[in-house]
């Protein structure tokens, strides 16, 4: 835990304090003798950091594989990179405000008096101007590495069953009775399907000889009905079905079991050889091996319910029916609906929080115009001493003062952003669907090979030789 927590201090902890260096760099940066040094040392460091997210990105391959500790520091580098970039820019708002009130001359009387009043409080308006651009460009970046990594995740994504598929799981084997009972007494019309597992002690492990890595179920008619979508899928209580939408010839089905559970030799272990047939899935992202109840039990298992599934194409869960089910379980199983890939949101609060800051710190960097200043009395004699004219002039120096912002801020959070996408969406696997996302993301053109994506077998002993 402790470590934890002192990684998690260096990840954002580091990055922050060179973005709150950037804020102090464009306050001290105002005196007139320091500003053409200060803004050397912006432009070196805005180019280091700029190098570091370059190199970064390009120092990863979307054929390499990259452990967990790999991935982190890849991403603790580029963040350390975007800090860098960020500290460089803060010398730049003080030379970006004079500029403005330069240009300013060709503006409306508010927004010109607004730009030079703002050169009254050089040292507070620099500062805020400079929060108002870390965080624009934090939201800016965060929108961009978060639109790459849904369609990351979008791509990873594998369902756990059939679109609009109810499966209830995760329950011990002694509490199946109750869970059956009380999905049952919840759904009274609906026809309960159910995939079966072995008890505690034992287990038995599929050995197909293309090497198909899918789920396993256990159980009758109804079940094979769910994993096909086919009223008339042949069913035979003697052989095994592997459903895959791959092109497969298969006639037999080796389970390997263990009946005790001891740790042995793998290949020691009995061995049975059942007739097996193909057959096509109802959803082609759900595939299984079908192997009916009276087979295992040959063997000497004794079955448990392992999954209670409602078949779609019978009956669909609605919101209301899965709220019910789980206060009615109460917690001592897993309500699941297929509802596909649903996007993260997390993202939209983080969004509208900076929003708030950065227009509050634009609002901290103008606020209310002194009634002393030069540029209130020029505005009050020309508009003949009015509020509105007071007010007018604080929404001018807002304006101002976000603008200046918020366009440095669009621009910087844009070049992380896009330097960024690349390493944050860095997979630790072997996902061939994943590796052609990260392939159109970085631009290359190159078609992947197209293989079937390695999926989740039946609980077993690891077994280097059989992948299992």
């Amino acid at each position: 835990m402790i470590v934890t927590i002192a990684v998690f201090i260096v990840v954002l902890g580091i990055p922050a304090a060179l973005m709150c260096g950037s804020v102090f760099l464009a306050a001290r940066s105002t005196s007139a003798p320091v500003r053409s040094g200060r803004r050397l040392w912006g432009v070196a460091l805005a180019a280091i950091g700029l190098a570091v997210m370059a190199q970064t990105a390009s120092a990863i391959h979307e054929d390499q594989h990259y452990d967990d500790f790999g991935s982190a520091g890849t991403i603790l580098l580029g963040f350390l990179g975007a800090g860098v970039f960020l500290l460089g820019l803060g010398p730049f708002i003080p030379w970006l405000l004079r500029t403005f009130e330069r240009l300013a001359v060709r503006l409306p009387v508010p927004f010109r008096l607004a730009a030079r009043d703002m050169g009254e409080r050089p040292v507070l308006t620099a500062a805020a101007v400079a929060l108002t651009m870390v965080i624009t460009a934090l939201t800016v970046a965060v929108l961009i590495v978060s639109a790459a990594m849904t369609a990351l995740h979008r791509v990873e994504y594998q369902p756990r069953a059939r679109p609009g598929a109810l499966v209830v799981d995760e329950f011990r084997n002694d509490q199946a009775a109750t869970v059956q009972a009380a999905v049952q007494r919840e759904l009274p019309t609906v026809s309960i399907v159910l995939s079966h597992d072995e008890t505690d002690f034992g287990y038995f492990v599929p050995d197909v000889a293309s090497g198909l890595l899918t789920p396993v179920h256990v159980g009758d008619q109804a079940l094979l009905r769910y994993l096909t979508g086919d009223p008339s899928a042949p069913f035979r209580e003697d052989t095994a079905v592997v459903v895959t939408g791959e092109n497969l010839a298969i006639s037999s089905l080796t389970i390997v079991h263990n009946l005790s559970g001891e740790p042995g030799d793998y290949d020691a272990y009995p061995r049975q050889s059942v007739p097996a047939v193909t057959a096509r899935p109802a959803d082609p992202q759900v595939e299984a091996i079908f192997i009916p109840s009276k087979v295992i039990q040959d063997l000497g298992f004794h079955l448990v319910p392992e999954q209670l599934i409602v078949d779609p194409g019978v009956h669909r869960i609605s919101p209301l029916e899965q709220e019910r089910l789980e206060e009615r379980l109460g917690g001592t199983a897993t309500v699941y609906v297929e509802r596909g890939f649903q996007p993260s949101t997390g993202w939209q609060a983080f969004v509208a929080v900076m929003a708030v800051i950065a227009l509050g710190s634009a609002l901290v960097a103008t606020g209310w115009t002194s009634a002393g200043s030069r540029s209130t009395r020029v505005l009050l004699r020309a508009r003949g001493g009015s509020s509105a004219a007071l007010r007018w002039l604080a929404v001018c120096r807002a304006g101002v003062g976000t603008a200046c912002g918020t366009i440095l801020g669009a621009a910087a959070g844009c070049a992380i952003g896009l330097l960024l996408r690349w390493p944050l969406t860095t997979s630790a696997d072997w996902d061939p669907q994943a590796t052609a996302f990260r392939r159109a993301l970085a631009g290359h053109r190159r078609a992947g090979r197209r293989t079937a994506p390695a999926r989740g077998g039946h609980r077993g002993p690891a077994d280097p030789q059989t992948n299992r």
